[in-house]
């Protein structure tokens, strides 16, 4: 088992919600608690060093006291946080780095243990979720390397699931009874279900 004290965590925030009217998504409210909240309050109290990627006003995020982390290259996706949490986590020397998607609020408490050993991917009703996931702090240089390889293609060849499967990460697959922990919120119809599963929460 890995040692809690060498993982940190990276909520990835930069979505543009556009589904959603631009809201930022992990601040939207589902009961009297926010989104980001919610999937705080799910991760180990061991795992305490954390930080959110996000562009814009950090000051947006003041009251969760937590490292913003902006892209300094726009335009890469996803893959942008990850570059920007691969360094802060190494800044911080830590061996492990969990990513979720900041519009995630029911993961599952035991996800970093069940992600554990990286490089892995969280999978559930059939699809794998590149952006829950486990990856070592070691992989910057081969994080660095794929970016150069992408160089002038187009935007499609931007997603993180190529690099994934370029650190050979594992699957690990989770139950959706009695509900998919990997909900994303990203239409009025995803918020419905998200306060009414957190209704039942309560």
């Amino acid at each position: 088992m890995t040692d809690p004290r060498t993982v940190g965590v990276l909520v990835l925030a930069g979505g543009e919600a556009r589904r959603l009217g631009g809201v930022d998504k992990p601040l939207v409210r589902l009961d009297d608690r926010t989104i980001l909240s919610h999937l705080l309050g799910r991760l180990p109290p061991d795992i305490s060093r954390r930080a959110l990627s996000a562009n814009g006003d950090a000051g947006r995020f003041r009251a969760f006291g937590l490292p913003v982390l902006a892209d300094r290259v726009p335009g890469l996706g996803p893959l942008a946080g990850l570059r920007e949490g691969l360094e802060w986590a190494a800044g911080q020397e830590l061996r492990w780095l969990l990513t979720v998607p900041g519009d995630t609020p029911f993961i599952p408490r035991d996800l970093w243990q069940r992600l554990d050993p990286g490089p892995s991917v969280a999978c559930s009703a059939g699809r794998r979720h590149h952006l829950v996931a486990l990856w070592p702090v070691a992989a910057q240089a081969a994080l660095a390397r794929h970016l150069a390889a992408l160089s002038g293609l187009g935007r499609s060849a931007w997603g993180i699931q190529p690099f994934a499967r370029s650190l050979g990460a594992r699957e690990v697959w989770f139950s959706c009874e009695p509900e998919d922990p990997f909900l994303n919120v990203n239409t009025p119809e995803d918020l419905d279900r998200a306060r009414r599963s957190a209704a039942a929460l309560r």
